[in-house]
């Protein structure tokens, strides 16, 4: 079992390691998030389960504070509403949880990331496509070769991995990086 748990920290190093190569791709979309921000424009994420509980976390480290006290930066996770979910999933289809939302919130020149391990999530793909017909910036924080949403998206962020918890950690790193760097250009 020692072994075991040896060999998932060496995955996990590897996996991050290799996903340094998206170095440049990250600074563009740290830039693209702060013009957002300076231009009076909101960020909102989505994606399932623990993508879901990603696009959470971020929105409250840009509405809180990652590390410093700094203004409060508009961020909205589409996951949160229990009864807007609900009501979609039912009264619609899953597939349009996103793009319904994203239809009546967002406004050209935001920008709207999407969470998708597989990067072939239905409903993923149906909420960036929305948003790109209103005008936001989109991105993609994937995992595997990117799936059909890397064809969708302005900035794709792929993590070249087919482990779900390896891409889901290097997710992780992606967006601290991308909170760490935008709150310090926020920070008094």
């Amino acid at each position: 079992m020692i072994e075991n748990i040896k060999n998932t920290f060496n995955e996990s190093i590897e996996t991050i390691q290799a996903s340094s190569d998206l170095a440049e791709k990250i600074d563009s979309t740290v830039s693209i998030i702060l013009n957002c921000f300076k231009n009076k424009n909101k960020l909102i994420i989505f994606g399932n389960g623990g993508s879901a509980a990603d696009a959470q976390h971020i929105a409250a480290e840009f509405i809180g504070r990652f590390c410093h006290e700094r203004e409060s930066l508009p961020a909205i996770a589409l996951t949160t509403d229990s009864s807007i979910l609900s009501s979609l999933g039912n009264d619609y289809s899953f597939d349009i949880i996103f793009s319904r939302q994203c239809e009546s919130i967002v406004k050209k020149d935001d920008v709207v990331i999407g969470i998708s391990t597989s990067g072939n999530s239905k409903n993923v793909i149906e909420g960036l496509i929305a948003s790109k017909k209103l005008g936001a910036i989109t991105i993609g924080l994937l995992g595997n070769d990117g799936g059909k949403i890397k064809d969708i998206v302005d900035i794709q962020l792929t993590v070249n991995s087919s482990s779900t918890p390896r891409i889901q950690e290097v997710h992780r790193i992606i967006y601290h990086i991308i909170c760490e760097q935008v709150e310090n250009q926020f920070t008094k």
